[in-house]
C-alpha cells in the first residue's frame, strides 16, 4: 500500500477499498507462513518480517471490523501439529504476542494498559523486559514435581507429545528443585540452540554428507520432532523456561517473583532480564540487548515486555491470540535486490484474481526467495512494476514477500506496462472489479473471477479450505490430492468427502490402485475422513469459506445461535433487512453490517443452501457449548453504556465474557442486564422501554462477585 518506494499508508488513513485489499494480502502470506513455520518447522521468513505483517493486518482489522475476512490470521496462533506424534489439548492455550516494531508502539502498549487498568498518571507500571529467543516453543507439565508430559505448541489448542524428546534435553529438570513446589505446574519456554553448538552439528553433518541446518532455529526444531528420542538425545538442545499455563498455586505477586520460582525449581532463565519502570527505561533495555546481540550465546529476534503484577495481568486477560499485558518489540527486518522475470495470476477460492512476481532467486537473511507478491492491478500500476525490472524486496511477513519498490535506472529499454487480465486465466470467465461505492462508483481493488463453482481454480480452493486444519482438519488430503480428486470428480463438493469410501468400493479405479496410493495409504485416508463426522458448530461454519467470516467470528456466531439449524434459521429470516432476525445479527459484538449481509447472502444463494443441508446429511454437528453455571451472569445478555468509574469499557467487556456473559451493543428485548454509568443515553432509555434490567456500575460489581 505504498507509492514507489514510499512507506505503506499508515492504517489511520486507509480508505476501506485501500484496506480490503491489504487484508486479503496479509491473509494469504500469514497463513502459508504459519504452515511452513509450526507444522514443517521450515520457515521461509523471520519471525521480524512475519509479525510486521501481522501487526498490520491486526490494525487494519481493529479499524475495519466489518472488513474481517473469512481467512482472516486474526484468530489463528499456529498450525495443526504433525501427524508423526500424538496430540496433546494444552490446559490453557499457548497463545502468542503481540508486536512492536517501533517505540511509538511501545509507548502505546504502555498507554493502552494504563487506559484499560483506568491508572492514575503517577501511579507506576512496571513491565519486566526480556530477551527473545529464537527457538520452538515447548511446555512441560509436571505432577508432584515429577516431569509427565513434554509437548509443542502446535495450534496454540492442540500440540504434539514430544515427551521422550524433551527428557533427553539436559536443562529440562525431570523433578522439581525447591521446598514449594506446586501439585500441578504447567511450564512454557523455548527450546532452542546455541550458535557454538549450532556450527559444531553442521560442522559434523558436512563431514558426514549430510544436509546442513539453515539456522540454529531450524536446526532445533528439527532435532526435538525426530520419531526416534535418541537421535534427539545426541542434539545439543537446551531449554529456557519464562512462562506458566496451569498451575495449582500462585507463583508469587509478580512476575519477578515468578522467575524466581522458576530458578528455585531448577530452569534456566532467559537472562539479562531487567525490571522497567517506564517506557524510556524499556526503550534503554532494547537498546542496550540489540547492541550485545552478537556477543549473546543464542539466536534473539527481539525483546519482550511484561506487565510485573500478576494481578494486573489477571484484569488485563486476552484478546482472541495474545495476551494484553505483553509484547514483543522485534528487530528490523532486511531486503535485497533482484530481478523479477514474469507476473502470473493465482485465483483464489472466493474468485480473486492475485499477481505473483516470479523472481530470480536471491538470499534474504538467510533464506532464499524465489517469490514476491504484488497485491492487485492498481499496486502494480501506482509502482510501475514490469517484467525484467531490478526491484527491492522485503521479507516483511509474508511467505511471498513484497516488492518495496522498482529501480528504474536499471529498467532496459523496450519494457512494457504489464496488462492485467480481463478473463479468467483458470476458467475463461470474465474477471471484474465490483463497485464498492454506488454513489461515487468506486471499485474495489480485488478483480474477481465471475465464472464461481464452474471455475474449477474456485471450486478446488474451496474444498482446500473445507479440509484445512482450522475447519474440518482430514489428514492425508493436501493441494495435490484435492486437485486430483476434484479433476478426477471423485469430490465435487464437501459431502461427497464422506461418501468417498462407499463410492470407491465401487469404482472400476479404487484409489488403493491408484499411482501414489496404496491399500494402506487409502484406508488411512478414509478412517481419518470417517474421524471427522463429527464437527463443532464454529469449525463448520469456519470450514464453509462464507467471506469476511473467520475463526473468531465463526465462533462468535456459534456462541450466539448454538446450533447449525438455529443458523439456518435465523438466516432465512435475516433476509429481511428490516425484519427482528436481521437486527438480532447486527447486535451480535463484533458483527457490523459487511459480514452480516455476506452471511445472510451466501445462505440465499441456492447452491450453497444445497451445499450445506448435503453437509449437513452426512457429519454430526456439535453444538456449541453453555457457558458454565460458574455466575450469575453466565449466557446472559450484557449491554454497557455511560461512562464506567472504576474500570474501562475494555476491562468491563473482557470480564463480562471471561463469566460467560455475551457483550451486545446495543439493547433489544433480547437484553437481559444494561449497566448504565454516568451520562447514559439512549441506550438507558430502550432499556427502560423494554423493561430489561439496569444496573449502575457498583451493582454490576457487586451482583458478578455473588
Amino acid at each position: 500500500m505504498s507509492g514507489d518506494g514510499a512507506a505503506p499508508v499508515p492504517v489511520e488513513k486507509l480508505t476501506k477499498k485501500q484496506a480490503a485489499a491489504e487484508l486479503k494480502r496479509l491473509a494469504a502470506g500469514i497463513a502459508e507462513h504459519d504452515r511452513l513455520y509450526h507444522a514443517e518447522d521450515a520457515p521461509a521468513v523471520s519471525d521480524a518480517e512475519y509479525d510486521a505483517q501481522r501487526r498490520r493486518n491486526d490494525a487494519i482489522e481493529a479499524r475495519f471490523r466489518d472488513l474481517i475476512r473469512a481467512d482472516s490470521p486474526g484468530g489463528r496462533v499456529g498450525a495443526a501439529p504433525s501427524s508423526g506424534f500424538a496430540k496433546v489439548t494444552h490446559a490453557k492455550p499457548m497463545l502468542s504476542l503481540g508486536n512492536a516494531f517501533a517505540d511509538e508502539d511501545v509507548a502505546d502498549f504502555a498507554a493502552r494498559i494504563r487506559r484499560f487498568l483506568s491508572l492514575h498518571e503517577d501511579e507506576t507500571l512496571v513491565v519486566v523486559a526480556e530477551p527473545k529467543i529464537d527457538g520452538l516453543s515447548a511446555s512441560l507439565r509436571y505432577e508432584g514435581g515429577q516431569l509427565v508430559r513434554g509437548a509443542t505448541r502446535g495450534d496454540g489448542l492442540v500440540g504434539e507429545d514430544v515427551t521422550e524428546n524433551l527428557r533427553t534435553v539436559s536443562s529440562v529438570p525431570q523433578r522439581l528443585a525447591g521446598a514449594h513446589v506446586p501439585d500441578v505446574l504447567e511450564v512454557r519456554g523455548e527450546v532452542y540452540m546455541q550458535r557454538d553448538d549450532f556450527a559444531a552439528l553442521n560442522d559434523a553433518r558436512a563431514v558426514a554428507g549430510e544436509a546442513l541446518y539453515a539456522n540454529p532455529r531450524n536446526s532445533a526444531a528439527g532435532s526435538l520432532r525426530q520419531i526416534d528420542p535418541a537421535v534427539t538425545a545426541e542434539r545439543p538442545l537446551r531449554f529456557l523456561g519464562y512462562a506458566w499455563g496451569e498451575v495449582s498455586e500462585e507463583l508469587g505477586q509478580t512476575y519477578w517473583e515468578a522467575r524466581a520460582r522458576f530458578a528455585e525449581f531448577g530452569f534456566v532463565l532467559n537472562e539479562p532480564a531487567r525490571r522497567c519502570a517506564d517506557v524510556e527505561e524499556l526503550l534503554a533495555y532494547y537498546s542496550e540487548i540489540y547492541a550485545a546481540r552478537p556477543e549473546l550465546p543464542y539466536d534473539i529476534d527481539g525483546v519482550v515486555y511484561k506487565v510485573d503484577r500478576l494481578d494486573w495481568q489477571d484484569r488485563l486477560g486476552f484478546v482472541t491470540r495474545s495476551p494484553r499485558w505483553a509484547l514483543a518489540h522485534k528487530f528490523p527486518a532486511e531486503q535485497a535486490q533482484t530481478i523479477l522475470r514474469k507476473i502470473e495470476i493465482q485465483v483464489g477460492r472466493t474468485g480473486a484474481l492475485t499477481p505473483v512476481a516470479r523472481l530470480e532467486p536471491v538470499t534474504v537473511g538467510g533464506v532464499v526467495v524465489t517469490n514476491a507478491t504484488l497485491h492487485n492491478e492498481e499496486e502494480i500500476a501506482r509502482k510501475d512494476i514490469r517484467a525484467g525490472d531490478t526491484v527491492v524486496v522485503q521479507r516483511a511477513g509474508d511467505v511471498i514477500p513484497q516488492i518495496v519498490k522498482v529501480l528504474k535506472e536499471h529498467r532496459k529499454r523496450g519494457a512494457r506496462r504489464y496488462k492485467f487480465p480481463k478473463v479468467c486465466p483458470a476458467c475463461g470467465s470474465q474477471a471484474v472489479r465490483d463497485v464498492r461505492d454506488a454513489k461515487t462508483g468506486e471499485e474495489e481493488k480485488v478483480r474477481r473471477c465471475t465464472g464461481g463453482l464452474i471455475c474449477p481454480e474456485q471450486a478446488v480452493e474451496r474444498l482446500r479450505h473445507f479440509v484445512s486444519r482450522d475447519a474440518f482438519d482430514i489428514e492425508g488430503l493436501g493441494e495435490k490430492q484435492i486437485a486430483a480428486f476434484w479433476s478426477e470428480k471423485r469430490v465435487q463438493r464437501p459431502g461427497d468427502l464422506f461418501r468417498l469410501r462407499e463410492q470407491d468400493e465401487d469404482s472400476d479405479t479404487p484409489l488403493a490402485s491408484c499411482e501414489g496410493w496404496g491399500e494402506q495409504s487409502a484406508g488411512n485416508l478414509f478412517d481419518a475422513i470417517e474421524a471427522r463426522r463429527t464437527i463443532p458448530l464454529a469449525r463448520f461454519i469456519f470450514a464453509l469459506g462464507i467471506r469476511h467470516i473467520g475463526q473468531a467470528n465463526a465462533r462468535l456466531l456459534a456462541r450466539s445461535y448454538g446450533t447449525l439449524d438455529a443458523v439456518l434459521a435465523a438466516m432465512s429470516e435475516a433476509r429481511d433487512p428490516e425484519g427482528e432476525a436481521y437486527a438480532d445479527l447486527l447486535n451480535i459484538e463484533g458483527i457490523g453490517s459487511k459480514l452480516a449481509d455476506a452471511l445472510v447472502q451466501f445462505f440465499a444463494e441456492p447452491h450453497n443452501l444445497d451445499v450445506v443441508l448435503d453437509l449437513k446429511g452426512e457429519v454430526a454437528v456439535e453444538a456449541a457449548e453453555a457457558p458454565a453455571a460458574q455466575s450469575p451472569v453466565s449466557g446472559k445478555t450484557v449491554v454497557f453504556t455511560g461512562t464506567l468509574e472504576t474500570m474501562s469499557r475494555g476491562e468491563a467487556k473482557a470480564q463480562a465474557e471471561s463469566l460467560g456473559a455475551k457483550v451486545a451493543g446495543s439493547v433489544s428485548k433480547k437484553t437481559d442486564y444494561v449497566v448504565a454509568g454516568p451520562g447514559a443515553g439512549s441506550k438507558l432509555k430502550k432499556a427502560r422501554e423494554l423493561g430489561v434490567a439496569v444496573l449502575s456500575e457498583e451493582d454490576w460489581r457487586a451482583f458478578v462477585r455473588s
